[in-house]
């Protein structure tokens, strides 16, 4: 970028400063700070407690674990569910149609995240219209747990964050040039032997990009297993609206917090080092 041009991005990089980088730290000292209730600027009583709690009651450590094995699942859930959905997005020939799935995957996105879970409420409660249906029809003789349960968390998540995974597959499978599966199956390869060879190794950036954010946006959720898990799953963002919302505990509810960072920058980690072995070290 010439010299003349770097004013273009100062609104941008004061931005972060003032709104992600001032809060990151601000939260990072406060959780190191000893834990008063009600105490919300920084003291400088410097203590680890907030953190040796964290890691020596189960009810926290066991909370880091549920997130991040709700958030695995709920990633590998959307690319099963969302790679068959943005193959035929990104290879569709009309244009008509291509933009119709397009919006119909969009269009999930247009109404606010609590209503469309009071929908799946409706739908999966124990008196919803599947467990209705189930035992009118003689199948069932009594309600399937279908929420309040790890269960109803990630059907959640998946419907939630599912949107996110088919748009970054979408653009992936765009960038792949279709002579290259065109020569692999003039030359006699199967339909699926030119999926798994060609297709989708050269889809893996995007395949990364959005599980990572699936991921990040699905150990970050706290509307989704406040609802769909009716207070029963207990995740991290639970534990820091119940510490710093109910109790009054903001020291230990930012460790908490910088906990869910750490775990989002792993995974982010992660990442980097899957895409940079995958591009062969070109990233």
């Amino acid at each position: 970028m010439k010299p003349n041009l770097w004013w273009l991005v100062l609104p941008a990089i004061l931005f972060i400063i003032l709104f992600f980088l001032i809060p990151v730290i601000s939260l990072f000292l406060s959780s190191f700070d000893k834990a008063m209730p009600g105490q919300i600027t920084f003291q400088g009583n410097f203590s680890l407690d907030n953190y040796e709690r964290i890691f020596t009651k189960s009810l926290y450590y066991m909370a880091i674990w549920r997130s991040v094995w709700i958030g695995a699942v709920v990633s590998a859930a959307c690319l099963i569910i969302g790679y068959p959905l943005a193959f035929i997005i990104a290879r569709t020939l009309k244009p008509g149609t291509a933009t119709l799935l397009t919006i119909l995957v969009l269009s999930s996105m247009q109404l606010d995240m609590v209503i469309r879970l009071y929908g799946l409420m409706v739908l999966m409660g124990d008196k919803g219209l599947i467990n209705s249906g189930l035992m009118a029809l003689g199948i069932i003789s009594e309600p399937l747990p279908l929420m309040y349960n790890a269960f109803g968390v990630i059907v959640g998540l998946v419907q939630v964050t599912l949107p996110f995974m088919v748009l970054s597959l979408i653009g992936a499978i765009r960038s792949i040039n279709p002579s290259l599966e065109e020569a692999a199956r003039s030359l006699g390869s199967t339909r699926w032997h030119v999926m798994r060879t060609i297709t989708w190794p050269l889809s893996l950036p995007g395949v990364y990009a959005g599980t990572l954010l699936v991921f990040a946006l699905a150990i970050s959720s706290y509307v989704v297993p406040a609802l769909m898990g009716g207070w029963k799953v207990i995740t991290l963002p639970i534990h820091i609206y119940q510490q710093i919302a109910e109790v009054g505990r903001w020291q230990f509810g930012a460790a908490i917090a910088a906990i869910l960072f750490i775990t989002s920058l792993f995974a982010m980690g992660l990442y980097i080092l899957a895409l940079r072995r995958n591009a062969g070290g070109r990233v």
